[in-house]
């Protein structure tokens, strides 16, 4: 008897030993406030990887802080090739978490959702999840108390990264490693559904759980009326049942809820405009950073589960969406390149807040803002959701890159953008831009100056390019990504994040007591040049008393000026021209 109550007793500790290994650092805590370290994180899906073959961990690329990032990979037919996945029609749900470490629910609510697919063997059977286990690494490494509007958890991870560098704004400029890690696992397993995970800022309402989509005036139609009526209608509503009721992000983003919601436009810097360009469904969950650490983690956890039901429920009308796009936006010619707010459209919504007052200020004794818990309200607000496009451009037939700019080259192959290189040096008539003006803050954002408000003098011209240089015809499925990047005027264009700078430089100039013989001779021989100098002065009072200013616009207007300032270096091919290409 003793033998078998010895070996039941062992057997029950075996038991209960591998259920307590099975348990998350964020469930084995006592008061359910601790997130995983970056380290206990990797730790724990590596031993689930062992018990389960149906969960495999892929280390892609480096981070700034010189470790891989992480992929967690659930298929349950245990098929861990992106291309015979695609091969066999199934659909691919991206998850990011902790781009943001000070924002960890989503590290915690995955390993949990992880398990339980795992451990109950729900694994949907036309869905491949993948889950970024951490993606600021490095944030997440530099663990304290930095957050100080927020209700926990004990201790987490800082918002930037091992260079500073905010994550969420970097996905077009790419200064980081860990952007590069991240496309080149967006590129390879080609989602057709991204999540990512963060926590938000701005009012206290009701609300554990708010939502952010990719914008639906930004977003392809095709997909736009697919996810605003069925995918988003149907996350609210079984949200709703869970016990999360959700309300769209940006409640006191602009001021007290009571003046109404603004939806987020998320441009091609943020993780879900980024993934807009590649013509996919993306989302971003913000719990709202005054609930408990636990409730926002649950909320966090449910919407996933969610999510993943309906890319079960509806991955055949998904698969056949992504074609539809694909195709579409390849055959598209007018892109959007930058949008504004449309203020004479106004939804209206149901918003569960707290009413708002004003009390005197222990700090300064003047009045300050306070949301009264102990008054909860219901009410009908204004929703602005209705986004227009404020400058837009037409794609021409391709694009001519030079070789020089290799940080372009380098992310056009990073985002299988297909390109071909010209096999000997070519003199092609095509259109180029001129930069006329343009504004650049006076503060650095994210490690660069950004242009805005950049107007263009369109020119065309024959222009000698060299062997090597590329050719990229916008006949793709990624033509978004490639017009957005390219044309100067794009909100996030790589000539507004600095790319081309050094093309806003002249390199030559003059002597005044040098040229000034040379420009008395190209007046005497040019009388158009000379009416133009006239012209100028007429109505330019300032010129026509300045001899430097009269000088200079005639060296402007000579043929020793360079050609090349302030030129756009990329060209526009308009037609079809036949090019010998390797």
């Amino acid at each position: 008897m003793d033998i078998k109550r010895t070996l039941a007793a062992l057997l029950c500790l075996a038991v209960f030993t591998k259920a307590q290994a099975q348990l998350t650092p964020f469930e084995q805590s006592k008061n359910k406030n601790y997130t995983a370290t970056h380290a206990e994180a990797i730790a724990y899906y590596k031993k689930l990887a062992k018990q389960y073959p149906q969960m495999r961990t892929i280390d892609y690329g480096t981070t700034d802080v010189g470790k891989p990032l992480t992929l967690v990979v659930l298929s349950r037919d245990k098929v861990f090739d992106p291309a015979i996945i695609k091969k066999q029609n199934k659909r691919v749900l991206l998850i990011n978490n902790g781009i943001h470490p000070g924002e960890p629910e989503g590290i915690d609510a995955s390993m949990m959702l992880t398990r339980d697919l795992l451990k109950g063997n729900k694994l949907p059977k036309d869905v491949v999840v993948c889950i970024i286990a951490v993606y600021n690494i490095d944030g997440n490494m530099n663990r304290g108390h930095s957050r100080a509007n927020q209700n926990g958890p004990d201790s987490y991870g800082f918002r930037g990264n091992y260079r500073n560098l905010d994550l969420n704004r970097d996905f077009i400029k790419a200064d980081s490693r860990n952007a590069l890690a991240f496309a080149q696992i967006l590129n390879t397993w080609r989602p057709e559904v991204l999540l990512d995970n963060h926590v938000s800022d701005g009012a206290d309402y009701q609300y554990v759980m708010t939502l952010i989509e990719t914008q639906k005036d930004k977003q392809n139609p095709l997909l736009a009326d697919y996810t605003a009526n069925t995918m988003t209608a149907d996350l609210y509503k079984s949200m709703k049942k869970s016990g999360y009721e959700m309300i769209p992000y940006g409640a006191g983003e602009s001021g007290l809820p009571d003046s109404g919601i603004v939806s987020f436009m998320e441009t091609p810097r943020f993780s879900t405009g980024y993934a807009a360009q590649h013509n996919m469904i993306s989302y971003m969950t913000e719990t709202h950073m005054l609930k408990p650490f636990d409730k926002r983690l649950y909320a966090t956890y449910n919407f996933m589960e969610q999510l993943i039901a309906i890319c079960q429920r509806d991955a055949k009308v998904i698969g056949e969406l992504r074609k539809k796009v694909d195709a579409e936006v390849s055959r598209q010619k007018t892109f959007a390149l930058n949008w504004e707010l449309d203020r004479s459209k106004v939804d209206t919504i149901t918003f569960k807040g707290y009413e708002a007052g004003y009390k005197t200020s222990e700090v300064s004794g003047l009045k300050r803002l306070f949301y009264d818990r102990n008054k909860p309200y219901t009410k009908t607000v204004r929703f602005y959701n209705t986004y227009k496009s404020s400058v837009t451009a037409e794609k021409p037939v391709a694009y001519v890159i030079p070789q020089a700019w290799g940080k372009v080259i380098d992310l056009f192959k990073l985002n299988r953008v297909a390109m071909k290189q010209l096999a000997h040096d070519t003199t092609l008539s095509l259109q180029m831009y001129y930069i006329a003006d343009y504004k650049t803050g006076q503060r650095p954002y994210e490690g660069h100056y950004i242009h805005t408000g950049v107007k263009l003098n369109l020119v065309d011209a024959r222009i000698k390019f060299f062997a090597g240089d590329y050719v990229v015809y916008v006949n793709q499925p990624i033509n978004r990504y490639i017009v957005e990047t390219l044309e100067p005027q794009g909100v996030d264009s790589f000539f507004a994040w600095n790319f081309f700078d050094s093309m806003l430089g002249q390199k030559e100039y003059f002597s005044d007591y040098v040229f000034e013989d040379i420009a008395a001779d190209l007046l005497k021989n040019d009388p158009e040049l000379r009416k133009k100098l006239d012209d100028e002065k007429a109505k330019d009072p300032k010129m026509a008393a300045s001899a430097g200013a009269q000088l200079n616009f005639v060296y402007r207007n000579s043929p020793y000026f360079e050609k090349t300032y302030l030129r756009y270096p990329v060209g526009r091919l308009l037609t079809d021209t036949k090019l010998d290409l390797k």
